[in-house]
């Protein structure tokens, strides 16, 4: 588990305050966020309607829905689905840095969606590099002799064994 950053979640706050357009509740960050509604509310200021359905009070279990539908909407939305924190990770306060992992990402998805004109969070997403080699450039490659080709200085596997073996001295 990644340790908590508390500069990274002030700035996720004042993002989604910014982009929501109004103050967040005051509280700590977690609790902030623990019902899902802001985050529900966040997701469809930026793509609206993602989230049919939010549950501003009730059980434990129709709040964490809350978090569910955002999930789904932000994986929709483009968020890669290995930086989508899980439910518990916020709701039952088990891994916090996650969830700001995900946010941030959101925050940087945006910029791949012209219909989005509001505040980003993070870095400025990389364009396009590609490169185009002659085939004269690829070729000169082959000439050269890596490391791997035995030429390391006298260097060797000689005498390592395979696994499990006793080494002999």
């Amino acid at each position: 588990m990644a340790p908590r950053n508390k500069e990274q979640e002030g700035e996720v706050l004042q993002w989604i305050s910014d982009v929501l357009g109004e103050k967040l509740p005051p509280g700590a960050y977690e609790d902030v966020l623990k019902d899902g509604v802001v985050l529900c509310k966040l997701i469809n200021k930026m793509a609206p309607g993602s989230v049919k359905k939010i549950q501003e009070r009730g059980t434990n279990f129709q709040l964490m829905e809350n978090i569910q539908r955002f999930q789904a909407a932000v994986k929709k939305y483009g968020v890669p689905e290995e930086e989508i924190f899980q439910t518990a990770d916020l709701f039952e306060r088990r891994n916090i840095a996650q969830v700001t992992l995900c946010l941030y990402s959101l925050g940087r998805i945006t910029q791949k969606h012209p219909e989005y004109n509001g505040p980003t969070l993070g870095p400025k997403m990389a364009d396009k590099n590609e490169r185009n080699f002659s085939e004269e450039q690829l070729r000169a490659h082959h000439g050269e002799l890596n490391l791997q080709m035995g030429f390391n200085k006298g260097a060797s596997q000689a005498g390592q064994g395979s696994f499990g073996n006793t080494r002999h001295m």
